[in-house]
């Protein structure tokens, strides 16, 4: 490449994407983490409370990769691969768009979801319920859907039925109303999953001031495989 201004170009496009590649870890610790937190009791969870965080990361592992991929594309002077590499920019720009769009809807549109899916699992409560249940009970310190009287509910009338041990401290020998824990489960999943929502909206915000370098990144893409292109030719 001859020209000193397509030096610059080449440079700069390598300097992004050192940019992008950084971005992309962080996407990935962002999945991570809200997935870790909400993912644990997915026996509760619709698919699309999981998914956001899913993508993300899955978003983020590509952004990594792309990110080399345009570092040696313009090193290189590689036409097809910076053509690809500014493809997969658009795309990635899109997905990560989506995941943000998902996540604020998920934020007011999941409650009354998963309210319904903790009564029902109350009212089956097969032996992958129990295991749900002394699950979110025990880690989240909680009991029922609202709160102990759930379970009376659930069993017809108290006492015709102990409580689950996890609504009570482990020091308990039998679990009654009087010595359960006196917060619902439902507050407490709820308050999860909207803090994961409020970690990926945050994404999707530090991401925003990152998209407006993604765009150069594909317009210089563009110029320098183009001036490539126009080197090839002569």
């Amino acid at each position: 490449m001859e020209s000193c201004g397509m030096n610059v170009i080449k440079y700069i496009l390598f300097i992004f994407n050192l940019i992008f590649a950084i971005s992309g870890i962080g996407i990935i610790v962002a999945g991570a983490l809200v997935l870790i937190n909400v993912g644990e009791f997915d026996h509760f969870m619709e698919s699309r409370i999981i998914a956001p965080p899913i993508v993300l990361i899955v978003a983020g592992s590509i952004v990594f990769a792309i990110a080399f991929l345009g570092c040696y594309g313009a090193i290189k002077e590689h036409y097809n691969m910076l053509l690809a590499f500014a493809v997969a920019l658009l795309i990635i720009f899109i997905i990560e768009l989506a995941v943000g769009i998902a996540a604020a809807v998920l934020k007011s549109d999941f409650s009354i979801e998963m309210k319904n899916t903790l009564k029902e699992s109350m009212k089956n409560y097969t032996e992958t319920d129990k295991q749900a249940w002394d699950n979110v009970q025990k880690k989240l310190q909680c009991c029922g859907v609202d709160g102990p009287r759930d379970w009376i509910e659930s069993s017809g009338a108290y006492p015709a039925r102990e409580f689950p041990s996890s609504c009570c401290d482990d020091r308990v020998s039998i679990c009654q109303f009087v010595n359960a824990n006196t917060e619902g489960c439902f507050k407490k999943l709820e308050m999860r999953v909207q803090n994961g929502a409020t970690v990926l909206i945050g994404v999707g915000i530090g991401i925003a001031f990152v998209e407006a370098s993604k765009i150069a990144g594909i317009v210089l893409a563009c110029c320098l495989a183009a001036a490539i292109k126009k080197e090839s030719d002569k």
